[in-house]
């Protein structure tokens, strides 16, 4: 192609679409550059698309390039699913868009929830459905007490716990959803159609890759920090260690169902134990399957145990799953040891730690020397939450994946001096006689109310 054919230095990029549907092709700079949006698309149609979808795509590639040229090489363009069979919506709907309508006469929701994407993959939605992932809104409000009393204000919750564990979404008087609580893909969202989750928190809009939530990438976007460092536990293990080493190697697009260890891929991501079908086990979108221990919860119990969210499953019948997917690769000499390392690890902190340490703490709330009218705004309460939430977490997390300097130096250790400090004031009060000092905590006035669905 000429220069003068190119059109001032524009280069034409073509995007294969929809095999055997039709082709896009880009006029214009790269995206970093400035868009030459009166020539940004053509179409050539050889098969059938709807008035509607292909209206979708007239505007969307002028308005939102980049929404259309990830569609565009998705899984979804391929076999012909569209824009608006995903975001179709009757004007009875309560996510309908109404500033949409005001421009299109065609409705929609901008929201595409679980519901919607059950009508093409239901029983992936009902797996999803019942795992701690969609329900963890309801946890959170259940086991952290930071939700309550409204020990950290709107906009902490807005930028911070939202995000990854879900929004309310609402709408405002002038029909669209508030800023408070979108946009927002939490894996718990609690979208207006009554569906919880978001399929799009690990299978990002708008190419919805299989590739993408394969990857420990997908899981770090959420399973990081202090109180729950999984990827961080994850790149220190061997199983980490060599992802980073080879994974760009690996086969990561094989269908569902034949994505084979020792084939496709070498060690381990998150989704291979705790979702993918391996070794005879059955592939699942329920993370909550497959777990024998809660180990995110102020005392480990199993999951069928734990208060703010019991499982429907079978501890021991959950341990063999994952016992096979270990023995995919390991032998079961390595296997029962590390299950057994887990167990130990359990106990040493339910029976060392968090019982006693707790002990301490609730004979002060019984001696009126601790207020429990608000949680976290005494020095104690705190200490007691980080002990749990943070060290304790990081202590079980990093015994269940292999990442010693967590199970120990961010652990074990930790939990150690927590408990000395915790001791001390306890001590200290005790003494005195006096109520422990109470703390006007800054940044607080968030919404105490429960929401309606756990009423």
């Amino acid at each position: 192609m000429s220069q003068k054919q190119r059109g001032k230095g524009i280069v034409m990029k073509p995007y294969s679409i929809i095999a055997g549907l039709f082709s896009i092709v880009f006029v214009g700079s790269t995206f970093a550059q400035e868009i030459d949006t009166t020539k940004l698309k053509s179409y050539r149609i050889e098969r059938h698309l709807s008035a509607e979808a292909k209206a979708c795509i007239d505007c969307h590639a002028t308005e939102n390039p980049g929404i259309v040229a990830d569609w565009a090489d998705s899984r979804h363009a391929h076999i012909n699913v569209t824009c608006y069979d995903c975001h179709t919506a009757s004007k009875a709907d309560p996510d309908i868009s109404t500033a949409h309508l005001k421009h299109a006469q065609t409705p929609i929701s901008v929201i595409v929830s679980p519901k919607d994407c059950s009508r093409c993959h239901p029983a992936e939605a009902a797996e999803y459905a019942r795992s701690k992932h969609a329900n963890t809104l309801e946890v959170i409000w259940k086991i952290d007490p930071w939700l309550n009393h409204g020990m950290n204000n709107d906009l902490e919750r807005a930028t911070g716990c939202y995000h990854c564990h879900g929004s309310i979404v609402e709408k405002g008087e002038d029909g669209r959803f508030t800023t408070e609580t979108w946009p927002n893909v939490g894996v718990g969202r609690l979208n207006p159609d009554g569906s919880f989750g978001s399929c799009s928190s690990c299978h990002t809009r708008h190419r919805f890759s299989m590739v993408e939530a394969r990857k420990p990438e997908a899981c770090d976007q959420c399973h990081l920090g202090p109180d729950h460092p999984q990827i961080e536990i994850y790149e220190e293990s061997k199983h980490g260690t060599i992802y980073h080493a080879e994974g760009h190697e690996w086969k990561w697009d094989s269908a569902p169902g034949t994505w084979a260890a020792g084939v496709d891929y070498r060690a381990p991501t998150c989704s291979v134990c705790h979702m993918s079908s391996v070794n005879g086990v059955l592939g699942t979108h329920d993370v909550t399957e497959r777990l024998a221990w809660e180990t995110q919860a102020p005392l480990t119990v199993r999951p069928s145990e734990f208060k703010a969210f019991p499982a429907s499953t079978d501890w021991k019948v959950e341990r063999e799953k994952m016992k096979k997917i270990c023995l995919a690769c390991h032998s079961p000499v390595w296997t029962d040891g590390h299950f057994d390392h887990l167990d130990k690890a359990v106990a040493n902190y339910n029976d060392n730690y968090y019982k006693p340490v707790k002990a301490l703490v609730d004979e002060l709330y019984e001696k009126k020397l601790l207020d429990n009218t608000k949680n976290l705004d005494e020095r104690i309460e705190v200490e007691m939450y980080e002990l749990w939430h943070h060290e304790g977490r990081r202590a079980r997390f990093g015994a269940a994946m292999m990442a010693p300097d967590y199970a120990w130096w961010h652990g074990f250790y930790e939990l150690k001096k927590r408990a000395m400090e915790i001791e001390e004031m306890v001590e200290e009060v005790k003494a005195s006689g006096k109520l422990a000092r109470k703390h006007d905590v800054r940044g607080t006035g968030g919404d105490t109310a429960k929401p309606d669905f756990m009423k």
